[in-house]
């Protein structure tokens, strides 16, 4: 399989397509090899208009999920990031996502609680020449306080709520993007931070799997 002409094609067919137009964005998808992230056995769909399955579910913990590359794309693209951003990835999974937004920003940390996508990251970022992205093990929920605050946060999957913690990580003037919802319901959402003021935007319908531990606790009905 050329993974090269099938790269070329996702950006073409699933990338532009969809309204993505920075040219930085374009450039760094068109650079990075999806492949290289998925173990042996999944890299011939590396480049299918699905969420892919990187880890299946445990007693422990759910599935998780490489996103699909349109959503990641205009995700990327609606939160500009620029050369000067420190980027926090909540959820980096493999590593894919960091290394599209470290082309694009000064340093990204991402940060998974899940050890074996954590190391599966770092070795992705290291054996591929990224030097600019880390990634770190952690509660998703809590982001990574220890390299804040950070100009961008990006959330790597469909969330029901943001905790505070992760936005007051932000640099003021800082931008959290997310999905949030579930399903075809779920959209887009882009906060931004101005002094202690959060403001929030809704963006486009994007249907991306489920990160976890961003599920709201039921109430008690009696």
């Amino acid at each position: 399989m050329n993974f090269e002409t099938a790269r070329e094609k996702m950006v073409e067919c699933q990338i532009r397509t969809t309204d993505v137009t920075a040219h930085p964005v374009i450039s760094a998808f068109l650079s990075v090899p999806r492949e290289a992230f998925l173990p042996a056995g999944l890299k011939p769909l590396a480049y299918i208009d699905e969420d892919i399955q990187v880890k299946p579910a445990t007693a422990e913990s759910p599935a998780r999920y490489m996103m699909e590359p349109s959503p990641l794309a205009k995700l990327i693209q609606l939160v500009e990031v620029s050369k000067k951003d420190v980027v926090l990835v909540v959820g980096t999974g493999e590593g894919y996502a960091a290394a599209v937004l470290s082309l694009l920003a000064q340093s990204v940390v991402g940060i998974d609680s899940d050890e074996d996508l954590v190391q599966s990251a770092s070795d992705n970022f290291l054996e591929l020449g990224y030097d600019n992205a880390a990634a770190v093990v952690g509660d998703l929920t809590a982001g990574y306080p220890s390299e804040a605050p950070y100009d961008v946060i990006f959330v790597n999957g469909a969330v029901e709520y943001i905790p505070d913690a992760l936005l007051e990580q932000l640099r003021d003037g800082g931008r959290l993007v997310c999905v949030e919802g579930a399903g075809n319901a779920a959209r887009a959402k882009i906060y931004r931070r101005d002094g202690d003021v959060f403001s929030e935007f809704l963006s486009f319908n994007a249907a991306v799997k489920p990160l976890p531990g961003f599920t709201r606790e039921k109430a008690f009905e009696f």
